[in-house]
């Protein structure tokens, strides 16, 4: 009797222990960031909070060329807390629309998130 009372509460506290999870909400998941001049990085930080019951740790955030950089904590995000990923794209040589994803991998219920940004690059003007 002793053992399968033992039993079902292993049983059930495993069940409590596992529904523990967390999850990132971000504020938006895209940025337009309009017309933008050719030449500097433009930057961006989007704002995620953990609305779950266990930490979430960011894992990776792989962008989708090599003309986008992510930039994010690699420190646990609690229960209840915010953190950030900043975002930077390289507007040099490349003018013309563009959109570019970063995909953002965590132990979170919501494992991964897809980031969108997107503009319009104007040509630098050629000097005689």
């Amino acid at each position: 009797m002793k053992r399968v009372l033992f039993t079902i509460i292993a049983v059930m506290a495993f069940a409590v222990a596992s529904s523990a999870q967390g999850v990132l909400k971000f504020e938006s998941e895209k940025h337009d960031f309009g017309t933008l001049a050719e030449g500097p990085v433009a930057n961006y930080t989007f704002k995620v909070t953990n609305t779950g019951t266990a930490p979430v740790v960011i894992s990776r955030a792989m962008a989708s060329c090599g003309c986008t950089t992510p930039e994010w904590s690699q420190d646990p995000i609690l229960p209840g807390a915010s953190s950030s990923i900043k975002v930077g794209y390289n507007t040099s040589g490349r003018p013309g629309n563009f959109k570019k994803t970063i995909t953002v991998t965590s132990n979170a219920e919501n494992s991964t998130v897809i980031l969108t940004i997107n503009g319009s690059v104007t040509p630098k003007s050629k000097t005689k």
